[in-house]
């Protein structure tokens, strides 16, 4: 592997940085900023991805017959890289990364044709209708039914921890269509627009002290006799259960973790400077460094497994297993730094329920950047746990890499 970027990679870099420099509002970035995981609200984030959809660079993964840019591993990793530099925040996922892959391998061409262009023009934003109370993990417990009557399902049941469901235009749910045999032999993967008769929402509140409307990340979904059209139906009916974890492999691999966490740890070498022990700077401290140093390692690794990661997408393959790798060191990692910025900044991150909106006029106690650091630590919490628990990833990696 060359650790170098070639100069055409260099140019490529330089192109991206110049233009999301002039094009990026000022108040996206400072949204993304001051939010505990740089998600933003609906309008702001519709705002950067419309722009992003008109220079043909908002789904850098798609080939091109599809409306991808047709870019190499490695300029979807100096994309990503540039994104995070520049303060953007998160792209929707649910839409790019993870529906419309399954849309691009399993659905009809009806589907792909409806859905895919809305995705790549920024028309459309997507959740996802996966976790339930009590299953969670155990996803092939799930509860939610859906009864084939005619031309369309009746779908009824609950959905929850699903992020940004409160803007979304559409949600890609698992639901139970058949309860004999195997418990995943009897799930199906429905397209169900949000506006749909039947759909109700609760917001539910983070520890991370967010607690205005439309600014939180996560809700539950309720579906009372929820009307669905049967050609919402993707691939095979039962058959959900294979395009559930096609999905997750986009899902636990598809966010590019390393330029976020480069980002974070440079934040953290700011606070290192500037926060003070003993009279000096805790940059001097030589335990703190080692444990700078150390992290750092860490995300050297991270960028490493996800250009192999990239690279297994280059001919379309599925991400498989690494997609697991990346998922699991990535978040944990993720977790550090927040752990190491609280301890940086010491009683300063403490009182933070009051200061947390983005455009709160509250001005912190401590100096500059230290009134995010107790939220993002917060927020951090759940990334070990959705898209598959750490846990969960470490035998999914011992049964099919090591045979246990």
């Amino acid at each position: 592997m060359r650790l170098a970027f070639s100069e055409q990679e260099l140019a490529f870099q330089q192109e991206v940085r110049e233009w999301i420099a002039a094009n990026m509002p000022p108040e996206v970035a400072e949204e993304s900023r001051r939010s505990r995981s740089s998600h933003v609200s609906k309008e702001r984030l519709l705002q950067w991805q419309k722009k992003l959809a008109g220079r043909g660079w908002l789904c850098p993964n798609w080939p091109k017959e599809y409306g991808g840019p047709g870019w190499t591993s490695t300029q979807k990793f100096i994309f990503e890289m540039e994104m995070a530099r520049a303060d953007s925040p998160y792209l929707s996922s649910f839409s790019i990364k993870m529906v419309a892959p399954v849309l691009m391998k399993f659905g009809s061409d009806a589907q792909k044709k409806r859905f895919l262009p809305k995705i790549a023009a920024a028309e459309e934003l997507w959740c996802q209708g996966y976790s339930e109370p009590g299953s969670g993990s155990d996803l092939a417990s799930l509860r939610t039914k859906a009864e084939r009557q005619g031309d369309h399902y009746v779908v009824n049941g609950q959905k929850i921890w699903t992020t940004n469901a409160h803007f979304a235009d559409w949600i890609f749910c698992l639901v139970r269509t058949s309860n004999e045999g195997k418990r995943q032999e009897g799930i199906s993967f429905l397209l169900i627009d949000m506006k749909t008769p039947g759909i109700t929402l609760d917001p539910i509140y983070l520890v991370d002290g967010t607690r205005t409307p439309m600014r939180h990340e996560v809700n539950q979904v309720f579906f009372t006799d929820v009307k669905v059209p049967v050609e919402n139906l993707v691939g095979e009916e039962n058959k959900g259960w294979t395009y559930a974890k096609f999905l997750l492999e986009f899902e636990r691999g598809g966010q590019a973790f390393g330029p976020r966490l480069r980002k974070a740890f440079r934040h953290l070498q700011t606070l290192s400077r500037t926060q003070m022990k003993e009279g000096e700077s805790l940059s001097a401290d030589p335990q703190w460094r080692e444990k700078m140093a150390a992290v750092e390692m860490e995300i050297d690794a991270i960028e490493m497994n996800e250009l192999m990661f990239y690279s297994s997408l280059k001919t379309g393959d599925a991400p498989g297993n690494m997609g697991s790798v990346v998922k699991m060191r990535g978040t944990e990692v993720g977790q550090k730094v927040t752990e190491l910025a609280v301890e940086a900044v010491g009683w300063y991150g403490t009182p933070f329920t009051e200061l947390r909106n983005y455009d709160s006029n509250v001005v912190p106690v401590g100096g500059e950047y230290v009134d995010d650091v107790s939220p993002r630590y917060f927020n951090t919490r759940k990334t070990t746990i959705y898209g598959g628990s750490s846990e969960v990833q470490r035998n999914v990696l011992a049964k099919a890499m090591l045979g246990l």
